[in-house]
C-alpha cells in the first residue's frame, strides 16, 4: 500500500460520516477535475458562495489524486469534468460524485457528440457515485433540459449542460448532506432510465462524404465535434480538423469545394447547399510540431487562391441562414449590436469590425444600444491563437490591445445614448472589462465571470483601472484582479461589478433584456441619466483624462508583450497549445478555506 493510499484509508475512518465536517462550517468539498474548465469554475464558485469549504485539484494522475484527497480530507469529492477514472482506493473509501453530461443510464465519453449527431431534442445531466464500472454508479440526481436547434457541442456544454449540471450537483450535495437519501441504482428496466451505453465517437463516425451528404448531416457532424476534437478532413491535399458549422442559405458550388470566405470563416459546398466553417487546425505531421486552432481562412492560407470574400449585410434579413459574427438590428428605440466570436476571443480585425458596427449604431435614431450575443460567450478579450500565429506576436498583441481599447473608448465616451452590456454567457479578462465600459451590465445567472489578467502574465488594459474601481472600489478591484478566481453573477451583483442578474435560460434572458431595454429607453429618468453620464465624463476628464488611464495601462502592457523575461509569451504558448500543467495552480491548490476565499 502506497503512502497516499494509507493516508486515505486512515482519514476515511475519521471523516466518512455524512455531515461530520469536523468544524462549525458547512461540508468540506474537493473538486477533482481534468481541467479547470468553465463548468468546474461554475461549480467551484457557486458552492463557495453557498458557504461550503471548497478546494480544487487537477486530476494529473492517480498518485496526485490520492495525495490531494489525503491532504484536503474532504467530506465529499465531486468530479465536474473528468477524463480519467478515479482510483478504486479513493472511491471505495470516500464518497465521490461524477458529473456525467447525459440522462439517466447514459454512459460513455462521447455523450454530447452522439446527442447532437442523433438530433435529440432533449438531454440531461446525471450525478452518480463512482464505482468499478464507468458511469454505472448509483444515481444521486439527474436534471433534464431541452436541446436548442442549431447548437454546437461547446455552446451546449457551456449553457444548457452547465445549467443542468449545477442544478444536479446542488441537489446531490443537499441529499448527501441531509444523510437520509438513498441513491438510485442504475437499472435499465426502471421508468425514466432513457440512456444507454455508447462507444467513443471516432473520426470514422464523423467522416463527411461531401458529394453525397446533405447540409443538415454535415452541419450536425461539425457541431458535434466543436470545439474538440474537430472533424478530420482533407483540403488542398492537406489534413485539417474542422470545427463549427453554420448552414448557408444561398451560395452553391461543387460539393467539397470552398466557394467563399468571410471574416476568417470559409464556406464549403455540400451535396444540396453549403456550410460555413469558422475554425480549422492543421493535423500535425508524425513527429512534427504541434498545431493549434485558427480562423479557417488563416489556417488554409495556401488553399484559398481565387476564393471570393463575400460579406453579409450588418442588418440580417429575417430568416437568413448564414454565418455572421456581428449584426445590428432595432426594435423601436432600442438598437441591438450582437456579436458572437468563436471561443469568445476577439482579434484585431474583429475588434475593428465591431467598432465600425458600434459607430453605425451610434448614428442611428435609438435611445439605447444593447451589446452582446444571444447566448454563450460575451467576450474573453484578445485573440491569443491569432497572436501566436503572427510573424511577430508582440507586435500583433500590441495591435490587438489597441483595437480593443479603441472599441472600449468609443463605448465609454458615448454621451448621446445609454448603453447596456448584456452577458448571456461567460466573460473573462479584457472581455469582461469591455462590458464595464457600458452604462449598465445585465448578466444571466448562469454566466461565469473572471475579472483578471494575471494568469496570462498581463496587466491588462481596456481602461479597467478606471472602470473597475469606479464600480467596486479600489480595494475590491485589487482583490478581484489578484485572486484570479471565478465570480458568480450573484457575487458580482453584491460587490457592484454588475447591475442586474437575470435568471433562466438564454431565451428567457433575451426576452427579459429586451423588456428592460424598452423600459430604459422609455423611462421618465432617461434624460437625467444621459445628463449624469455626460457630467461624470467631464469630471473624469478634468481630474484624470481617460487617455491617461489608457497610456499608463499600455505602458505596462508593452513591457508585458516585449520585454525579456516577461511570462506572457510562455503562458500564451501554453494556453494556445493546450499544454497540460504539471501541478495544480497555486491559487487553486491551497488548503480548504471557507467561502469565497477558497
Amino acid at each position: 500500500m502506497s503512502h497516499g493510499v494509507g493516508v486515505i484509508v486512515a482519514l476515511a475512518g475519521l471523516r466518512h460520516k455524512r455531515g461530520d465536517t469536523g468544524t462549525g462550517n458547512r461540508m468540506r468539498i474537493l473538486l477533482l477535475s481534468s481541467a479547470y474548465n468553465s463548468l468546474t469554475q461554475r461549480v467551484h464558485a457557486e458552492l463557495a458562495d453557498l458557504g461550503y469549504q471548497v478546494a480544487v485539484e487537477l486530476a494529473l494522475g492517480d498518485e496526485v489524486m490520492r495525495e490531494a484527497v489525503g491532504r484536503h480530507a474532504p467530506d465529499l469529492v465531486i468530479a465536474p469534468m473528468l477524463t480519467t477514472a478515479i482510483p478504486a482506493d479513493i472511491w471505495s473509501a470516500w464518497p465521490c460524485f461524477i458529473v456525467h453530461p447525459g440522462p439517466r443510464g447514459d454512459r460513455g465519453p462521447s455523450s454530447l457528440d452522439w446527442a447532437i449527431m442523433d438530433g435529440v431534442r432533449g438531454w440531461g445531466v446525471t450525478v452518480l457515485q463512482a464505482n468499478a464500472e464507468m458511469d454505472a454508479g448509483d444515481i444521486w440526481a439527474s436534471v433534464a433540459f431541452p436541446v436548442p436547434l442549431a447548437c454546437s457541442k461547446s455552446s451546449l456544454y457551456r449553457t444548457e449542460v452547465a445549467d443542468a449540471a449545477l442544478a444536479a450537483v446542488l441537489l446531490a450535495v443537499a441529499r448527501f448532506e441531509g444523510g437520509n437519501y438513498r441513491p438510485e441504482p442504475l437499472d435499465y428496466t426502471r421508468p425514466g432510465v432513457t440512456g444507454r451505453a455508447r462507444p467513443l465517437c471516432r473520426q470514422a463516425d464523423r467522416r463527411i462524404d461531401w458529394p453525397a451528404e446533405s447540409t443538415a448531416s454535415v452541419v450536425s457532424k461539425l457541431r458535434a465535434a466543436d470545439s474538440a476534437p474537430g472533424v478530420l478532413d482533407v483540403i488542398g491535399g492537406s489534413e485539417y480538423f474542422l470545427t463549427g458549422g453554420y448552414e448557408e442559405g444561398h451560395l452553391r458550388g461543387e460539393p467539397g469545394t470552398i466557394i467563399a470566405q468571410r471574416n476568417g470563416a470559409v464556406c464549403r459546398a455540400t451535396a444540396d447547399g453549403a456550410v460555413w466553417i469558422p475554425q480549422a487546425r492543421p493535423r500535425p505531421a508524425p513527429g512534427g510540431p504541434r498545431t493549434f486552432k485558427l480562423p479557417a481562412a488563416l489556417a488554409l492560407r495556401g488553399s484559398l487562391a481565387g476564393v471570393p470574400e463575400v460579406q453579409a449585410p450588418l442588418a440580417p434579413h429575417p430568416g437568413a441562414r448564414t454565418y455572421q459574427e456581428i449584426s445590428y438590428w432595432e426594435d423601436g428605440e432600442v438598437g441591438y449590436l450582437e456579436f458572437s466570436f468563436p471561443g469568445g476571443a476577439m482579434s484585431t480585425g474583429q475588434c475593428r469590425r465591431l467598432l465600425a458596427a458600434y459607430q453605425h449604431a451610434q448614428c442611428r435614431p435609438v435611445k439605447v444600444i444593447v451589446l452582446g450575443g444571444p447566448r454563450d460567450f460575451f467576450s474573453n478579450g484578445i485573440h491569443l491563437n491569432v497572436i501566436e500565429a503572427a510573424a511577430n506576436p508582440a507586435a500583433e498583441s500590441w495591435r490587438n490591445i489597441n483595437a480593443t481599447d479603441d472599441l472600449v473608448e468609443a463605448i465609454l465616451t458615448t454621451t448621446g445614448k445609454l448603453t447596456v452590456a448584456a452577458l448571456a454567457g461567460n466573460a473573462a479578462a479584457g472581455g469582461l472589462m469591455l462590458a464595464l465600459a457600458a452604462d449598465q451590465i445585465w448578466c444571466r445567472a448562469g454566466a461565469v465571470l473572471n475579472p483578471h489578467y494575471k494568469l496570462m502574465g498581463l496587466h491588462g488594459s481596456e481602461y479597467w483601472t478606471y472602470t473597475l474601481p469606479r464600480r467596486v472600489g479600489a480595494e475590491e478591484a485589487a482583490r478581484l484582479t489578484g485572486a484570479c478566481l471565478p465570480v458568480t453573477p450573484a457575487s458580482a451583483l453584491g460587490c457592484g461589478l454588475i447591475d442586474k442578474v437575470i435568471p433562466g435560460s438564454t431565451t428567457e434572458f433575451r426576452a427579459e433584456t429586451a423588456a428592460l431595454a424598452r423600459q430604459l429607453a422609455g423611462g421618465p429618468g432617461y434624460r437625467a441619466q444621459l445628463a449624469a453620464k455626460a457630467r461624470q465624463l467631464a469630471e473624469t476628464e478634468q481630474h484624470q483624462p481617460l487617455a491617461a488611464y489608457r497610456a499608463a495601462e499600455l505602458a505596462t502592457m508593452r513591457r508585458n508583450f516585449s520585454s525579456p523575461g516577461e511570462p506572457y509569451p510562455k503562458l500564451r504558448r501554453a494556453f494556445v497549445y493546450k499544454e497540460k500543467p504539471t501541478r495544480t495552480p497555486p491559487h487553486l491548490a491551497r488548503h480548504l478555506t471557507a467561502g469565497r476565499t477558497a
